[in-house]
């Protein structure tokens, strides 16, 4: 049972061995633009937080991006993936519609939950985006349930829940990892380990600092590895998903990271006075995960600095008419209140 994430939480290991072996060149290059657009979605949307142009709460993943990337790779529509209140990136790299989520966050009709949700609740079901809510581990049962309603009705496809390490403090994700392992049910639970829950470091709120050591009490195989190197997520990725989709057994990823913004909001603080200053600027220099993977393209001679510096300008120039678009656009009407709205 691993209970210390040792090098894994220091910004400052060593990179060197970072290689490209899982995916043709071209795919690399497909994720790399997945990476940048995910991260350029939410340096637009932190930049209108700071503008007053964006009103509701917005919890930016800044620094995260490698993870749902990663993972995205070996997801097709007929799985469900579940978010939480930091989904930005799980949203994008399943559906890539930037639009539809600018367009959310402003409160839009052409939202991608109608204009009624917001930053924290988006949807894109016909991407396998079940769906994200703001209370902390909520989505974890239901993606047990979707993954429980997969097994009965024998299907190949599997359930993906995404949440962060403060989860771990909260029951239900118990409740829900001895269910899944009771059951053999084929979710796979992400772990966005990125050692703050809030305001706190998690040194500050438990005895050992790796989640993956709940997933071994209840017999889930489970794997901690580093949450920024894109290859690394690829190669556990890809296996947590043939085990689950294939096996029909839950799987824990625990994947170590570090987001580069504040709870919540535009600050690179943490929003309470806390400040993140001897640890915020290794993680930057030495983690992040798109530099990571664009040095290693360019070791391979698949990419040169010039170019990766007009994909950042291609991509930022089609996100930016985006929002423009989604600011000038309509908010939803009176009379759609209730289309919404569903029983049975």
């Amino acid at each position: 049972m691993i209970k210390e994430l040792n090098n894994l939480k220091n910004p400052n290991i060593d990179n060197d061995g970072f290689s490209l072996n899982l995916l043709s060149n071209e795919k690399y290059i497909v994720l790399l633009k997945k990476m940048i657009t995910v991260r350029i979605a939410e340096e637009i949307i932190s930049e209108n937080v700071k503008k007053g142009i964006i009103k509701c709460p917005c919890h930016l993943a800044i620094g995260q991006e490698a993870i749902p990337v990663g993972m995205s790779q070996f997801l097709n529509a007929s799985d469900r993936v579940y978010g939480n209140h930091r989904s930005h990136g799980h949203y994008i790299s399943l559906t890539m519609n930037t639009y539809g989520l600018f367009a959310e966050i402003l409160g839009k009709k052409t939202g991608c939950s109608k204009g009624m949700g917001g930053s924290m609740h988006i949807v894109g079901e016909s991407h396998g985006f079940g769906g994200s809510v703001p209370i902390v581990s909520a989505t974890i049962p239901v993606s047990v349930g979707a993954g429980l309603a997969m097994k009965l009705s024998n299907s190949k496809s599997i359930s993906v829940s995404y949440f962060g390490d403060g989860t771990s403090e909260e029951g239900v994700l118990h409740e829900s990892l001895n269910i899944a392992s009771y059951y053999n049910l084929p979710v796979i639970f992400v772990c966005e380990n990125n050692l703050f829950s809030s305001h706190m470091h998690i040194s500050e709120r438990q005895k050992f600092d790796s989640i993956s050591r709940f997933a071994d009490s209840h017999g889930i195989d489970y794997a901690v590895i580093d949450g920024n190197n894109i290859e690394t997520v690829l190669d556990t990725s890809k296996k947590a998903v043939k085990l689950a989709r294939d096996k029909g057994k839950p799987f824990f990823i625990e994947a170590v990271t570090y987001r580069w913004k504040g709870h919540v909001g535009h600050d690179d603080n943490i929003d309470v006075g806390l400040q993140r200053k001897e640890d915020l600027e290794p993680w930057k220099e030495k983690r992040d995960p798109i530099a990571r993977l664009k040095n290693a393209l360019i070791k391979e001679n698949v990419l040169d600095e010039d170019s990766f510096v007009i994909l950042n300008e291609e991509i930022y120039e089609k996100l930016n008419k985006e929002f423009a678009q989604a600011v000038a656009d309509p908010y939803p009407d009176r009379e759609q209140l209730l289309d919404t709205v569903y029983y049975r």
